[in-house]
């Protein structure tokens, strides 16, 4: 008889709705959990930037799900029979294949990672002067722009920054503004249409196939071409199934290969996209692949690598191949959903409805009392990590840049991100998660600002250090050892 339930949908008999885990696991890695004093101590070494703590003084690593996702006994098995050919690897036609087969595209270039797709898109098509509408910014996409000359422009529409909504896709571009830009600034000097499937910086959130169709309607009548970032396409493809309507019964793979139809170009980081290393940018138009086809040698490696170890591209294109099935892509998703709705029920402040990436606390509302020019969002994943070793990552005024006058560009929303790479975490963990989460909220009023005291002047983020403006952390630290007593 065939099997007609569907995976991951089982009922539990209390009612409670709890995300089923359709894998298990075989291989698996020790965590540390080093006393809260050791980790006061970890995050001073660092910086207060979580970007600078090292593994043995973390417990739980949330900073990301880039290059950090589990991968399937499949890819790991694939990596043995790799080419290692320097060009015309017989692996690299197989990743190829896949990428026609899952994306529609059949020209692509192989690159390291999505930043370095970027790269390339940038110094190819924009130039001083350009304007590049999007439905919002990644941090490495507005630096590579603004170093070749370009503006970005945010056409977000405003449900996009409510933190608790129940619009399904608030990764969705404002119509309307979109054709007010192109008609004020001009066609001729908008060299592309951005569109990013799952906004990272606010929430993860998906855009809707409707709304994409009406931005190609745009892009068609003033012959501009889209660019679509595809690092978290799996998870917008499963929120269009799950949400909008009209694709309830479609196929993963009939509705990316819809998305991907509806661009000319198509770039990916897969350290997200298929739980590998690599990246690529493909495409249809052969026009397009000349002009950004000799930048790949030039910054990446040859064309059938790109920078890429070949055992990675093995891996990368069983990667691919997976992003169709449900059962994996929809996990994270899945987990991230459920720690939201529980912090909710908490009271805390987190993006709603759940999407992709992560799970989203709003830090100017968890601690109104430090000011966005101490940098709540810093301040709150520095605190996070002292009384739970988790690791998550900023995602606000810290990830900001500052203006002609070296002044803060405030970021419009003050994130602490806290990654669900795919596979990676139990419901256990995720339940530690929430527990000092509600603790950390209770005892929010200890919690102060951050200032810099070494400042990169680009991606400041990654390798800046900062201070306490006061000394919150102990007191933190003295109030956690109160409550918990002995406990970790």
């Amino acid at each position: 008889m065939e099997n007609i339930q569907k995976k991951g949908t089982v009922k539990f008999f209390s009612g409670k709705k709890i995300p089923l885990e359709m894998h298990k696991v075989r291989i698996v890695q020790s965590l540390n959990l080093v006393p809260v004093e050791r980790r006061l101590e970890a995050i001073k070494e660092g910086g207060y930037n979580t970007f600078l703590l090292e593994t043995k003084d973390i417990f739980l690593d949330m900073l990301t799900d880039s290059g950090t996702n589990a991968m399937s006994d499949q890819q790991i098995s694939k990596m043995f029979v790799a080419d290692d050919a320097y060009a015309g690897s017989k692996s690299f036609t197989k990743f190829k294949t896949a990428v026609a087969d899952v994306f529609g595209k059949d020209m692509i270039l192989p690159v390291h990672q999505g930043r370095a797709a970027e790269n390339i898109i940038s110094q190819t098509f924009v130039k001083k002067g350009s304007f590049l509408p999007m439905n919002y910014h990644f941090t490495t996409t507005l630096a590579h722009i603004q170093l070749n000359g370009g503006t970005v422009v945010e056409l977000y529409t405003k449900e996009a920054m409510k933190i608790k909504s129940t619009n399904p896709f608030k990764g969705n571009m404002d119509i309307p503004r979109l054709e007010e830009l192109i008609v004020s600034k001009g066609p001729e000097n908008i060299p592309f249409i951005r569109m990013e499937a799952s906004t990272n910086l606010i929430g993860g959130q998906p855009f809707s196939m409707e709304n994409y169709k009406e931005v190609r309607k745009i892009a068609d009548k003033y012959k501009i071409n889209i660019v679509l970032d595809a690092s978290l396409i799996g998870e917008n493809a499963y929120f269009i199934k799950k949400r909008e309507e009209a694709y309830f019964d479609k196929s993963l793979g009939d509705i990316l290969r819809e998305m991907c139809g509806l661009a000319d170009i198509v770039y990916f980081s897969a350290r997200k996209v298929s739980s590998s290393r690599g990246g690529g940018i493909c495409t249809n138009n052969m026009d397009l692949y000349y002009k950004m086809r000799d930048l790949v040698p030039l910054y990446e490696g040859f064309l059938t690598y790109g920078g890429i170890s070949i055992r990675e591209i093995e891996a990368m294109t069983v990667g691919l191949y997976e992003t169709l099935e449900e059962d994996v892509v929809g996990q994270s998703p899945s987990f991230i959903e459920y720690a939201v709705n529980e912090l909710d029920k908490l009271g805390i402040p987190v993006v709603m409805p759940g999407g992709a990436l992560g799970c989203h606390v709003e830090a100017q509302q968890f601690i109104p009392q430090v000011p966005q020019s101490e940098y709540p969002a810093g301040a709150l994943v520095a605190a996070f990590y002292i009384i739970s070793g988790i690791r998550g990552m900023e995602r606000g005024t810290l990830s900001s840049i500052r203006d002609e006058n070296g002044n803060d560009i405030l970021a419009e929303l003050e994130l602490m991100r806290l990654a669900f790479p795919r596979r990676v975490f139990t419901l256990s963990q995720t339940e530690y998660v929430i527990d000092r989460l509600n603790w950390l909220y209770n005892n929010r009023e200890l919690v102060g600002g951050l200032t810099f005291v070494e400042e990169p002047p680009v991606l400041r983020f990654f390798t800046g250090r900062l201070a306490p403006v006061s000394d919150w952390p102990e007191k933190l630290v003295a109030k956690f050892r109160a409550d918990f007593g002995d406990s970790l």
